[in-house]
């Protein structure tokens, strides 16, 4: 089975964005940032092409396909 993993924390602290301010950039709740980096939420392409936008990286260098155990 693959999952969603990605680099969203990490990206965060980089950029010092807090999970608030982030979902505001890309009009999406702070629930839903929470979700997405724990892996529960998969985003639609446009949230994710938003997220790709706010931290200049492609979607690819923050979400990656994973095999799970």
């Amino acid at each position: 089975m693959l999952k969603l993993k990605n680099r969203l924390k990490e990206l965060r602290a980089r950029d010092g964005l807090n999970q608030t301010q982030l979902a505001r950039q890309i009009g999406a709740s702070r629930q839903t940032i929470s979700l997405i980096e724990r892996g529960d939420y998969a985003p639609s392409i446009i949230l994710a092409l938003k997220i790709s936008r706010v931290f200049r990286e492609s979607v690819e260098e923050i979400f990656q396909l994973e095999e799970e155990d």
